[in-house]
């Protein structure tokens, strides 16, 4: 046994350097195939997916040559056969990791949303940083990542807001019951078409929506560019140009308004007894 360990140690020191020599030439071959895929592919995720097979397709042959050269009498049938017979044991125990694998590249494939698309997935919100074979990236609005499994994605509705070049902001403002609505209408709509960040097409639309408490309610519908920085801060010069706007025609945004009863308990008692038409009660009458 000793003699024949002694004979594997040149063996083992070749697979060793195989596999050194897997780990840069798998980084080698991954950012050339990165740069090609740039000029020849236009998917982001499509690029990053042949990035990534080819990275793995390396470790795959210098492991499997490693194995053959660290034991000389096992052929690569061998190996396949090994592999075969092992793979629903791997299967078993490692299925969430085969699972998010498979997810990964058809989330890459089908490309639902981009790199640096602004989603919803679930209870987290934010900007897709980058799509591994196992979990997708994401920058949240507050500057924190999140790992997210790529089987949660997968199965998961997600909400792509920067899937299109402009999205609506829809903005409740309420006026007091004296206001003249078509007036009100029209410098809404006067005022919101001069906003900065405020796009022509598709059309700024005015609407009523409800007799409130103390107020008739408007919906103001206007589109932006669909990133979330961009959105919020033309909702605020919006915000701040209909007051200005309201004050100068004085239109009133009114408080909630609420009446007040105050009642003496003692001469106002829920349980005393109801009086019939002859002035006496009807537990009276009953005795």
């Amino acid at each position: 046994m000793v003699g024949s360990g002694v004979k594997l140690i040149p063996a083992i020191i070749t697979a060793i350097i195989i596999l050194f020599l897997t780990r840069y030439a798998a980084q080698f071959l991954e950012q050339l195939v990165k740069k090609l895929t740039t000029k020849t592919v236009r998917s982001q995720s499509l690029q990053l997916l042949i990035a990534k097979l080819s990275h793995i397709g390396v470790w795959v042959v210098g492991v499997v040559l490693a194995c053959v050269i660290t034991f000389p009498g096992l052929r690569l049938g061998d190996v396949i056969a090994t592999l075969g017979l092992s793979s629903v044991a791997i299967g078993f125990a490692f299925q969430d990791i085969f699972k998010n694998f498979l997810a990964g590249i058809l989330l890459l494939l089908q490309e639902p949303f981009q790199i640096n698309d602004q989603v919803v997935i679930g209870e987290y919100e934010g900007t897709v940083e980058q799509i591994d074979i196992r979990t997708t990236q994401m920058l949240t609005y507050q500057g924190e990542r999140i790992l997210i499994p790529n089987a949660t994605v997968f199965t998961s509705a997600v909400q792509v807001r920067t899937a299109f070049a402009y999205r609506r902001t829809d903005l409740g403002v309420g006026v007091d019951y004296n206001t003249s609505l078509r007036q009100a209408s029209q410098l809404l709509k006067e005022t919101i078409s001069q906003v900065e960040g405020v796009l022509e097409n598709p059309e700024i639309e005015i609407d009523l929506v409800s007799f409130g408490d103390s107020s008739i309610d408007f919906i103001v519908r206007y589109w932006t560019k669909p990133r979330q920085k961009l959105v919020r801060h033309v909702q605020t010069r919006a915000i701040v140009a209909i007051k200005e706007a309201f004050d100068q025609a004085d239109i009133n945004i009114p408080y909630p308004i609420r009446t007040l009863y105050f009642y003496n308990q003692d001469q106002y008692n829920d349980y005393m007894p109801t009086p019939n038409s002859d002035g006496r009660s009807e537990d009276a009458l009953r005795l």
